[in-house]
């Protein structure tokens, strides 16, 4: 059974910097197009970043490019995300996913061609 889950929330100041990693169990997350998303109170879920795992070309959500960093940590099996320069609208739940497929579709930041979530991690920017 595919199972995910996400883990590096918590609190940190604007400007500050995390590091979530997504750990996968009963599969390997290497073959797998992995993305991840995050949904803020009274807002929609928002895609934000997409690795592709037959070129690993990634994609970002314009409200993250140049902030956050999807990529593979290859010896700990995880997909993680480092995210810099917070700031206190990128306070939501982050959900990571991974998708059969071996390219990350046209649509992806809309979701449903994932096919495995997370139960997602809190991550709180504040003074």
């Amino acid at each position: 059974q595919v199972q995910l889950v996400e883990s590096g929330g918590g609190l940190v100041q604007p400007g500050g910097s995390l590091r979530l990693s997504c750990i996968p169990s009963g599969f390997n997350v290497d073959i797998y197009t992995m993305g991840w998303f995050r949904q803020a109170p009274g807002k929609e879920r928002e895609g934000i970043s997409c690795l592709s795992s037959r070129d690993g070309i990634t994609h970002y959500a314009d409200s993250v490019k140049g902030r956050f960093i999807i990529a593979r940590d290859f010896a700990a099996g995880t997909v993680d995300l480092q995210m810099n320069s917070l700031r206190p609208e990128d306070t939501a739940v982050y959900y990571c996913a991974a998708d059969l497929g071996r390219t990350c579709d046209s649509s992806w930041y809309l979701g449903p061609e994932f096919d495995a979530w997370g139960p997602g991690t809190q991550v709180t920017v504040s003074a």
